[in-house]
């Protein structure tokens, strides 16, 4: 790759010049002598081959060539910023990346919520989210290859910060044969029926939590899917409310007359990488994650404006 013939500081003493309204402000701002500030704009001019600048008076205007590459050059400069305030950062012992694993049922909203406050905090690290389903979540980060974990399960070995609960909830399509027979409902009806179960993401020791044993069982990989099928008809399953407010609600989904177990609340849990002491950032980031756990979800949310 060609190195560039225009350095960052030709480029900055381009917009000074601009932004000041002429070659002596120009200087005046940066420091330096006008003569100085003429010599690196001529330079850059001679450099690029095209003309940047015209004398207007007694104003510098820029050419048409010159207004194009000088609104390139900002988001240039300040890229180039950021990756120094960055390496700052990091030599201060702040994380270039946060690895955060969520399990699929887990509200989004939530998410949404804690990522959004992180942001401006974040001094430019970044955020890898990863979404799993069950077991799923606990392989990867008893891997190593997660910072954060939240999970549904009490993982072994680690010592998880208890979080709110998710309600999941029996439902079917208002006219599938189980609601047809309009009584209250037991396991044993429900045996016979096709039910739909998620995929459990983990390959070690996948688990068929919530599955009744039934002969008919179709699986499907993520919930979304899964909340398709039932909703037109096909099976019922146990899904996250949160999820499925919108079937409920248009009347493609019913929730099931059970005579016990038609809604489930497991908590969840934040877990850390315990082989790994928690950096500046991801200690900010599970405050987060604890605070807006339990804000109310109906609430209407406004996202901080960015640094």
């Amino acid at each position: 790759m060609k190195a560039p013939r225009v350095t960052l500081d030709q480029w900055r003493t381009l917009q000074a010049v601009v932004d000041h309204g002429g070659f002596a402000q120009a200087a005046e701002a940066l420091h330096r002598s006008q003569s100085s500030v003429s010599y690196t704009v001529a330079r850059m001019q001679d450099q690029l081959g095209v003309p940047l600048l015209r004398i207007d008076g007694r104003k510098a205007v820029l050419t048409e060539a010159g207004n194009v590459l000088l609104r390139r050059s900002r988001q240039l400069v300040k890229q180039a910023s950021q990756l120094e305030d960055l390496a700052h950062h990091m030599e201060q012992g702040w994380e270039a990346e946060v690895r955060l694993v969520v399990d699929a049922a887990y509200p989004n909203a939530r998410l949404v919520r804690a990522l959004s406050a992180f942001m401006p905090q974040s001094r430019g690290c970044r955020v890898r989210l990863r979404e799993e389903v069950l077991s799923g979540v606990e392989e990867v980060l008893h891997e190593g290859i997660a910072d954060l974990a939240i999970s549904g399960f009490n993982i072994s070995g680690y010592l998880g910060t208890e979080l709110s609960s998710v309600e999941f909830v029996a439902v079917a399509h208002p006219e599938h044969s189980l609601h047809r027979l309009n009584r209250e409902l037991s396991f044993q009806d429900l045996e016979s029926q096709l039910q739909v179960v998620i995929r459990d993401s983990g390959r070690a020791q996948p688990r068929d939590v919530g599955w009744l044993g039934a002969e008919q069982r179709w699986t499907v990989g993520s919930l979304a899917t899964a909340a398709t099928f039932v909703s037109s008809g096909l099976g019922f399953a146990w899904l996250p409310r949160h999820l499925i407010e919108r079937e409920l609600r248009e009347g493609l989904l019913k929730p099931l007359p059970l005579d016990q177990g038609g809604s489930r609340h497991p908590l969840f849990y934040l877990y850390s990488n315990k082989d790994k002491p928690l950096g500046p950032a991801t200690q900010i980031l599970v405050e987060l994650l604890r605070n807006f756990d339990t804000a109310p979800l109906d609430v209407p949310f406004a996202a901080p404006a960015q640094a």
